[in-house]
């Protein structure tokens, strides 16, 4: 069986990380080996609110809370949960972002059918058949079927989403560090897409159910849309300076965050 590590960001959702705890049935649970939690120094109560949940709710799997060491950005959230994927010996880390925008029985399926065995990348995608889009604007969707489809021509493969709160990776491919100099922020699922193109990475997206309602989102749509297309100029002009180079505003030379509480001594 599978060393399946399910890794949680959270920033500021206290309201929606309950409901996202609450996504972990037996069911799910089951394909798990592990949850962590990681806190991207939150200034809300979230903390307390996921400790609460787990004394009240005995999960079938342990769950661990984390404090970034420094406030990373979502990117460096998953630098952290990447390394503690690879020095644990995981087969294979899930991302499911804590603010209940994504549920993770979308996943459940190919869990149990083993169809993610296949590839190195399998990701959740808002923008392809299949899917279903709850509280987002036709705008919005027009824009990233635009920017998928620029994608798409310049990493030489179909892309269908470029960052959804549900992926999953195979840890074999995180060993080398490749993602470890890309940008630390929101940025960051952008260049794994590229990176992946230039690593010829098997790449598998599967349509999933996304929603917002009371969630608050961190972009800013045209200052974003100018980063991303600057992103792809440059991959375009040259695949390997733009995958090897150095994207982060600040260089940490290592990323690491403390053990806040855990559901099993």
């Amino acid at each position: 069986m599978n060393k399946i590590l399910l890794f949680i960001p959270m920033y500021n959702c206290e309201k929606q990380i309950v409901r996202v705890l609450g996504q972990l049935t037996d069911e799910v649970c089951s394909y798990l080996s592990e949850v962590i939690i990681i806190n991207n120094r939150s200034t809300d109560n979230g903390e307390q609110v996921v400790q609460d949940y787990l004394n009240d709710n005995h999960l079938p799997v342990k769950v661990s809370l984390f404090r970034n060491d420094d406030n990373y950005g979502l990117g460096g959230s998953h630098k952290v949960a990447f390394k503690y994927a690879v020095e644990n010996d995981f087969d294979y880390v899930i991302l499911l972002h804590g603010d209940d925008q994504g549920d993770i029985s979308n996943i459940l399926p190919y869990l149990k059918n083993k169809e993610y065995e296949n590839y190195d990348c399998f990701l959740g995608a808002r923008f392809m058949k299949g899917s279903k889009l709850q509280g987002y604007s036709k705008f919005r969707t027009f824009g990233n079927i635009v920017y998928n489809t620029l994608f798409s021509i310049g990493c030489g493969y179909k892309v269908y989403d470029l960052g959804s709160g549900l992926n999953m990776y195979k840890v074999d491919i995180l060993r080398d560090k490749f993602y470890l100099k890309y940008k630390d922020n929101l940025v960051f699922n952008y260049c794994m897409v590229m990176g992946q193109a230039y690593y010829k990475h098997k790449v598998k997206f599967f349509p999933i159910i996304w929603r917002e309602d009371d969630q608050v989102s961190n972009v800013k749509m045209v200052n974003q849309a100018m980063i991303v297309l600057k992103l792809l100029g440059s991959y375009i002009v040259n695949h390997k300076k733009f995958v090897t180079g150095e994207h982060r505003d600040k260089v940490i030379e290592d990323y690491t965050a403390k053990t806040i509480y855990t559901n099993q001594q």
